[in-house]
């Protein structure tokens, strides 16, 4: 049974979705104006397996991840090019879908853009102010934090170390230092008509505004990276709690952080390595396998060195999957056939909170006895059960067999039949630099 590490509740837990043939997850998306980098794509990889493998378990699984395209950190970067804002967040949304796709992820089933939802956000931040829980400022709107007897549920910080250190000074008229803004009163950059004058919503609103209008009801999973447990996804849940009586969703599941050389990823400090940047020096796939050799709680120390040394381990499965698949052409000993114990000991590590590095320790040991294996039958079930398991990953390489290929790979072995070692060499190199050797 599968089980998975609840945030909420912070233990593992049987994973039990509440429609016991469907499951329905939201995870938190890009605010788009810039490019992805891949500490942002490391939540995007894994939540794609998740999904993978749920629909291998045999749910139906929706997933939705929301596009933020109101904010002012688009506006800043609006004025800064001197733009429009839906110029800039038409251009990110774009390379986001983009670089999702090369790093093989496929694309949520729904992605809600939040300026689809304003409405809807306005009717129910009326309904908040209405049941006492939200107030009304010159500066905007305001969450009442004391309303809700669980705040801090999700990252377990009480009330009154969140009163220490806020800057009181900011937003002087909000009732209580600690409330979060839900609807900001503004007339710069995109801004809205609301009862309350012109502006835009809260970013923590938009996110449990488009739960409540997709979902209707509480969800299985909701997710995101460990930045994102506080205030967000805690502003999330006090909002849901306060207007739907629930605390958004069953489970929640946070990736841990990606940090370059023991060090913060930051703008500032010129760290940042982009995903278009990268896939121009490496196989997308081969960052994938990086991110999914660690275990999705834990964070990575990212560093050029680790990226060199996945890029290879990358490259060597690789060369046994084509080798592999080679023989098997050659022997047309095709099985779509599973091995049963291995496909056991992946559903075996999978279940346990999604154990993917234990999983790439049998993916290494079943790469070995592919090497080693003479019968192109077992070949074959070898071959089929890695790619199973590869493709749930989103690991598993591309590559066609041509018929030039298979001719320079008959030409090779007829040259060592008839011991022309030269010429085997040579035709040996050609194949090697193809990679089917």
């Amino acid at each position: 049974m599968l089980t998975v590490y609840n945030s909420l509740s912070q233990t593992i837990e049987p994973f039990e979705p509440i429609n016991p043939k469907r499951v329905t997850m939201y995870i938190c998306g890009p605010t788009v104006y810039g490019d992805i980098h891949i500490g942002n794509a490391r939540p995007v990889i894994f939540f794609d397996v998740v999904k993978r493998y749920l629909t291998y378990k045999g749910y139906d699984v929706l997933l939705v991840s929301n596009i933020t395209d109101v904010d002012d950190k688009i506006i800043d970067k609006a004025k800064e090019l001197k733009i429009s804002e839906e110029e800039i967040t038409k251009k990110y949304t774009d390379h986001w879908i983009e670089m999702s796709l090369r790093l093989n992820s496929g694309l949520p089933d729904l992605m809600p853009r939040a300026t689809q939802y304003v409405s809807s956000m306005i009717e129910y931040i009326a309904e908040l102010i209405d049941r006492g829980y939200a107030y009304v400022r010159p500066s905007g709107v305001y969450f009442r934090v004391s309303k809700v007897s669980d705040y801090g549920i999700l990252s377990k910080q009480n009330m009154d170390e969140l009163s220490q250190g806020v800057r009181i000074e900011l937003e002087s008229d909000k009732e209580d230092p600690r409330d979060f803004s839900i609807w900001k009163t503004t007339e710069d950059g995109l801004n809205f008509e609301s009862p309350w004058g012109m502006g835009r919503p809260g970013w923590h609103t938009e996110c449990a505004v488009m739960n409540h209008e997709i979902f209707g009801s509480e969800i299985d999973i909701h997710g995101g990276g460990s930045d994102l447990k506080f205030p967000h996804h805690e502003n999330e849940i006090a909002q849901t709690n306060a207007h739907d009586h629930h605390h958004l969703a069953h489970y929640w599941m946070h990736v841990g952080r990606l940090d370059v050389n023991e060090v913060k990823m930051s703008k500032s400090l010129g760290n940042v390595t982009l995903v278009k940047d990268l896939i121009e020096m490496y196989d997308p796939l081969a960052f994938r396998l990086l991110t999914v050799n660690h275990h999705y709680r834990q964070p990575i120390n990212y560093s050029d060195e680790l990226m060199v040394q996945f890029s290879k381990e990358y490259d060597k499965i690789k060369r046994s999957l084509k080798k592999a698949f080679l023989t098997i052409s050659l022997e047309q000993a095709f099985r779509m056939e599973t091995d049963e114990a291995i496909m056991s000991s992946f559903d075996m590590w999978m279940d346990d909170d999604f154990n993917i590095p234990n999983v790439m320790t049998l993916v290494y040991d079943l790469i070995k006895m592919m090497n080693k294996e003479k019968d192109s039958s077992r070949l074959a079930v070898l071959y089929h059960s890695a790619h199973v398991i590869l493709d749930i990953l989103g690991i598993m390489p591309r590559y066609e067999l041509t018929d030039d290929t298979l001719l320079l790979y008959r030409a090779w072995e007829q040259a060592r039949h008839e011991k022309d070692y030269q010429r085997a060499d040579q035709l040996r190199e050609k194949l090697s630099e193809r990679g089917w050797m």
